[in-house]
């Protein structure tokens, strides 16, 4: 549905580090980078972190949360500790969610910069 999902970081080298690591255990590796920004690349879309543009800082969206894909909970588990473990901040430790289609495993995270992000993987222990 969607091209590309930006967000902004006022340290891309800490901000960096953390989507190397989360993306990682994704299995979706750094497809470029540089001082300004990095981006990440799935079969279907990318994501980046930049620089704002306009030079202002940059801060992260209330209410906004960037919903990302795994294949097991495994990875749901390996991408939150990734996360934990490269500066990010806990918003819902990994677990099914039982407000969600399916019952489905996920967790929660913010990065360096306090944007927020979810990674959810069908529960094996539920109907899908």
């Amino acid at each position: 549905m969607f091209t590309h999902v930006m967000v902004g970081s006022n340290d891309i080298a800490k901000a960096t580090q953390f989507y190397d690591a989360t993306f990682g255990a994704l299995g979706v590796a750094k497809a470029m980078g540089d001082d300004k920004r990095a981006f990440y690349r799935g079969s279907n879309a990318a994501f980046g972190v930049v620089t704002p543009a306009d030079g202002a800082p940059a801060c992260h969206a209330n209410g906004g949360t960037i919903g990302l894909g795994a294949p097991s909970k495994d990875v749901v588990d390996a991408w939150h500790a990734a996360g934990i473990a490269n500066g990010g901040v806990d918003e819902g430790a990994p677990g099914v969610r039982e407000n969600s289609p399916g019952a489905m495993y996920g967790a929660y995270l913010r990065d360096p910069d306090g944007n927020k992000l979810c990674v959810f993987a069908p529960n094996p222990g539920t109907a899908a």
